[in-house]
């Protein structure tokens, strides 16, 4: 059958489904009505600026009724006063300049929108509105019919606003500021031009540059000055000792230049010293702010939900209003928030979020249902058992295992250089000024500061934020989103990798199921159907949306065996379900992963399930065979244990039958063989692990969705290059060590000339600056090099 895509939205469609108007063609009446409403409004341009930018609008209604409760707009509100509303508002379809485009002039879709701004880093619009003119709900119902439905989560409504530390843009902006006026005014004494007016006024322009030096050395610095002191507090030398004492020792040689009339001073190395080490803490710090590695559940739960009253009638209040004993309506999509009882015939629930399987679970009236389910179709109706503060997701995620907590313990590669290179600069300084000081007083000072700032270990401090800033850039560009600039050096001490199996080498995608025995009946498949029922087991779950639909049946003495089966008794027949063994045989019948059936004690066949195994598999762990040991941990049965060993190299450890708490006992225990440990796995139910190893990485569908306590988000498109992100981490620290080499090199002649002497502090402050733009300049290009060498083998 021909395809064609949509003149909005650009996904292809089949022939007999295409719409035409105004001799273009659409997908869906949903895309045609965006396009009406833009055509109507005078917004063509929309399709100008991108080709195809749109999304096909959802289906909203009764979603946002919440908005009409004042008090929960009110708290979502950054601004209001009487006539003007502002509001911030998440959209993560903004992909494109169309989206700015349009988003920026709502203001012709709405009169009462007074104004709009895009903040297209973090796909945030922030829009002016009068709520006499219009609604909160309004504005939100617009966003939706266009194609811009944002996403409100109970987050927004506790926080409204998060505060932004902005100090280090202050400190940067001083420091530049200062760095960039100094200069031009030190500049006519470099070359000691004998001009009237220039030596007239010497005294004055030197004076200005000592007070335009200050807010750099007293607000911008300041930083290094607490980290050193709390550094010598705490019976250690980091990297910032020096760099605190050269700063001061500049600071002061540059003071004492110009009160004496000696000289300018060094004020312009200083000030540029300053801005260059900010500017690489700042590179640093740039990481991928618009992911969150430790969420908690009110990033995702729905502000408000429909309350259902004594009289029938509906009305929205805040979650935090709900208690046990009322009825709520759970809609399509919709996350449930607390835990209750279907009261509804039946419905499907995604519990991906909590799982990390994204089948859905059929359930059925009285069936309980957890908060962090997804319900998927007709609206529903529950009994809440719980409030929010106490629904199993709550308890869950207050657990301390599932936080990803800082490794104290790690020292990074400028951490344990600093260690050594700090004392040796102090003790050679020292000893230099002491030799100097028997021969010439001003030489020994002279010798003292030259010392402190030809070897200022500032190439040495900005070698690494520079190459690992940049590779975390590369690698967010692959798509692996690293919590912090720290973990690429911890990627590269890791020696052993954790998998989990289902969801993480395996995919979401539904198994093939396949029958193998004697057939059934169809009263014996009724009878099989309705104890499955009562399982939420995955496999129970699986084999019970395959079978065909049956009656309800009362099932007696139900009995789940975790990690071995089901067994119930139907109209006086006993059914069991499970391993080969609870069932009765004596050995397994099959390789792959299977569920057994018997009734009354007659083996009947069993249902094998074929995972499909993410593409690359094999090819992946034959590559990292090389250089780490291997484990695969799964909550399911050894079925595949055959299949596993086909696809892995031969001595790869699999573990099976493995529950949370297990899996993180686990990378304990290899933790405690002194191994360094890269948990991969996926869903909370491997949280645990994730947090206790020393790297863990979260595989998800989906980015920007729930992910874990962690260390990265990988998403599951590039699972296959998990090989090429550990080589590249490890020449990260290569490129570091070289950059240490260069740095070296240049401390070791500078340090030769400024103890014999024969280098002036002025020649130690131009020098400095130069070996720190060369690091950056190497490290740069090193690190872009090796991250193009790395994907191309």
């Amino acid at each position: 059958m021909d395809t064609q895509n949509c003149y909005h939205c650009g996904l292809g469609y089949a022939d007999k489904d295409e719409i035409v108007f105004d001799d273009k063609s659409f997908c869906c009446n949903g895309c045609k009505t965006v396009y009406e409403i833009f055509t109507l409004n005078g917004l063509t341009d929309y399709y100008s600026f991108e080709k195809t930018p749109g999304a096909t609008p959802t289906e909203i209604s009764g979603k946002y009724d919440f908005l009409e409760n004042q008090e929960i707009a009110y708290r979502l509100l950054e601004f209001h006063e009487q006539d003007t509303h502002i509001i911030s508002l998440y959209i993560p379809h903004i992909h494109c300049s169309s989206c700015i485009w349009i988003l920026e002039n709502l203001n012709r879709l709405n009169i009462g929108i007074s104004g709009s701004q895009v903040n297209f880093h973090n796909k945030k619009v922030r829009i002016v509105f009068n709520p006499e003119k219009t609604t909160l709900k309004e504005i939100v119902h617009l966003l939706c019919n266009i194609g811009y439905e944002p996403y409100i989560s109970l987050d927004n409504y506790e926080t409204r606003k998060k505060k932004v530390n902005r100090e280090l843009i202050y400190k940067l902006g001083v420091a530049f500021f200062c760095f960039g006026n100094v200069m031009l005014l030190s500049f006519p004494e470099y070359f000691e031009m004998e001009e009237y007016w220039l030596d007239n006024y010497k005294g004055f322009f030197r004076w200005l540059i000592f007070g335009l030096s200050l807010p750099s050395f007293l607000y911008a610095a300041s930083g290094y000055y607490v980290s050193a002191w709390k550094s010598i507090k705490a019976g250690m030398l980091n990297i910032d000792v020096p760099i605190a004492l050269g700063i001061i020792v500049m600071f002061i040689r540059s003071t004492v230049d110009i009160v004496f009339g000696y000289g300018q001073g060094f004020f312009d190395s200083l000030t540029g010293l300053v801005f260059f080490m900010l500017l690489g803490r700042l590179f640093q710090q740039k990481t991928y702010n618009f992911l969150s590695f430790e969420r908690d559940f009110k990033s995702y739960f729905p502000i408000a939900v429909t309350k259902i009253l004594p009289d029938r009638s509906e009305t929205s209040v805040s979650v935090y209003d709900v208690t046990a004993g009322e009825r709520v309506l759970i809609r399509n999509q919709e996350l449930i928030p607390v835990d209750g009882i279907l009261i509804s015939y039946d419905t499907a629930i995604d519990y991906s979020f909590v799982t990390g399987e994204a089948d859905p679970i059929n359930k059925k009236s009285g069936d309980k249902l957890f908060a962090g389910g997804r319900q998927i179709g007709k609206i529903i109706e529950m009994e809440v058992l719980s409030s929010v503060s106490q629904s199993y997701l709550t308890q869950l995620w207050s657990n301390d295992i599932f936080t990803k907590k800082d490794r104290q313990d790690f020292k990074t590669i400028t951490d344990t250089i600093s260690r050594y290179f700090t004392p040796a600069l102090l003790i050679i300084a020292g000893l230099s000024f002491a030799y100097w000081a028997f021969i010439d007083l001003n030489t020994a000072f002279n010798v003292f500061t030259a010392v402190l700032i030809v070897a200022c270990p500032c190439a040495l401090a900005l070698s690494a934020p520079f190459t690992l800033g940049n590779i975390l850039r590369i690698m967010g560009r692959k798509k692996l989103y690293l919590k912090n600039a720290t973990v690429v050096e911890q990627m590269a001490k890791v020696d052993t990798i954790v998998f989990d199996k289902t969801g993480t080498i395996t995919t979401n995608k539904k198994s093939d199921i396949v029958y193998e025995g004697t057939p059934f009946s169809d009263d014996e498949l009724l009878l099989i159907k309705n104890v499955l029922r009562g399982s939420n087991h995955p496999l129970s779950r699986r084999l019970y949306d395959f079978l065909p639909i049956t009656d309800t049946l009362l099932t007696d003495d139900f009995t789940e065996i975790i990690g071995k089966g089901i067994k119930g008794i139907i109209n006086g027949k006993q059914i069991k379900i499970g391993s080969s063994h609870f069932i009765g045989l004596n050995k397994e019948l099959t390789l792959q992963t299977a569920v057994y059936i018997s009734i009354d004690g007659e083996f009947k066949g069993k249902y094998v399930f074929a995972n499909s195994y993410r593409n690359g598999v094999k090819n992946l762990f034959e590559n990292l065979s090389n250089n780490y040991e291997l484990k695969i941990l799964s909550g399911d049965n050894e079925g595949e244990r055959e299949i596993l060993k086909q696809l892995l190299p031969p001595g790869t450890r699999c573990i099976f039958n493995q529950k949370p708490e297990q899996k993180l006992t686990f990378i304990e225990n290899l933790q405690k063989e002194g191994k360094n440990v890269m948990m991969i796995g996926d869903g909370l139910n491997d949280a645990g692990a994730l947090a206790q190893s020393n790297v863990g990485i979260s595989v998800s569908e989906d980015i920007n969705v729930f992910s874990p306590a962690c260390d990265g988000i990988l998403d599951a498109t590039k699972f296959e290059s998990i090989a090429y992100f550990l080589k590249l981490s490890k020449k990260a620290i290569k490129t570091i060590k070289m950059s240490f080499g260069i740095s070296l090199t240049y401390n070791v002649f500078g340090l030769t000339a400024a103890i014999s002497g024969k280098l002036s502090p002025l020649t130690a402050a131009i020098v400095m600056p130069l070996s720190t733009i060369t690091i950056i300049s190497f490290v740069t290009i090193m690190s872009n090099y090796y991250a193009k060498k790395e994907s191309k083998i």
